[in-house]
């Protein structure tokens, strides 16, 4: 299961009601920040989420509203909290701005409070871990080496319960061995093999994250068949020479891309304060009704069906 919190979800500047740039991607005990506009921190505290476990940050480009906030989590684990590592990842001309920001203002030659690690990334696999992995894929936004990220499960075959007892296999380690696709020996004598208890198999989860985009054409493949896509939508149709001029998507654009890439859910984020929310949505829903406009503190999962 994947789970994603929306801490800012406000374009460019912050509202009443919408902070900056920041959301968290959540599963099993790991924690992925993506984007830290300013006033994260907080979102975060407001959130109930604390800071525990908060070792990794995705930026997917390195303009101020998506960067600032590293200043003030970074104080505050100098000051409040403590982590043994922080893993910040990013294109170049992204990691570059963060160096900047963190060493020369926030620290100015003081040691970081933990280990810290800029990682810069290219288009791929950059991070695995045993059931899922986290691939970056380009991304087009004015002057900046954007990324997006896609967060995938491993394939796997289901385990049958009602085989199992039907074939005797008890509850316990016999039963873990045959998921991890080892032949057993029941007490009796018998040996049951994975085949006997598990289901063809299916594709993992797939969660997709796209920051700030100026077109979609080349963000198709990476979406396809995404259970949930996370994306931009800045501005309406009306203005849509303004979105291209300033490098963003229209809703419409947005749920175009729904639609071709065959996803299974659309959330739009990055809202600009000129609209309001149920003109955003009205504009996605005409093209793909599985719409969603997040609002922060919103929180949204994708579970295996079945």
């Amino acid at each position: 299961m994947f789970e994603i919190v929306f801490l800012g979800t406000s374009a460019s500047a912050p509202s009443a009601r919408r902070g900056l740039s920041a959301q968290l991607v959540k599963h099993d005990e790991y924690r992925f920040l993506i984007d830290c506009g300013e006033g994260t921190q907080r979102q975060i505290l407001q959130a109930g989420i604390g800071f525990r476990h908060l070792n990794h940050i995705l930026i997917t480009h390195g303009h101020l509203d998506h960067i600032l906030g590293l200043a003030g989590l970074l104080s505050t684990f100098m000051r409040w909290e403590t982590i043994d590592e922080l893993n910040i990842y990013s294109g170049r001309w992204a990691l570059d701005r963060i160096h900047d920001l963190l060493f020369g203002v926030v620290l100015r030659g003081a040691r970081p409070p933990m280990t810290l690690n800029l990682h810069e990334i290219k288009p791929g696999v950059f991070f695995q871990a045993e059931d899922f992995e986290i691939a970056a894929f380009p991304v087009y936004h004015r002057g900046s080496d954007s990324l997006g990220f896609k967060f995938e499960e491993r394939a796997r075959r289901p385990f049958l319960p009602e085989q199992a007892e039907a074939l005797g296999v008890p509850v316990g380690p016999l039963r873990r061995d045959l998921v991890e696709g080892k032949t057993v020996r029941l007490p009796d004598g018998r040996q049951i093999r994975p085949d006997d208890v598990l289901g063809p198999l299916r594709p993992g989860l797939k969660l997709v994250h796209v920051g700030d985009a100026g077109q979609t054409e080349d963000l198709v493949e990476a979406c396809r068949g995404a259970d949930l896509l996370v994306i931009e939508a800045t501005y309406l149709e009306q203005e849509a020479e303004m979105a291209r001029q300033f490098s963003h998507l229209t809703a419409r654009q947005a749920a175009e891309l729904a639609v071709q890439a065959g996803v299974k859910r659309l959330v739009l984020t990055h809202i600009s304060r000129r609209y309001r929310e149920k003109e955003v949505l009205a504009e996605a829903q005409a093209v793909f009704p599985e719409t969603q406009v997040a609002r922060d503190f919103d929180v949204y999962q994708i579970k295996q069906e079945g």
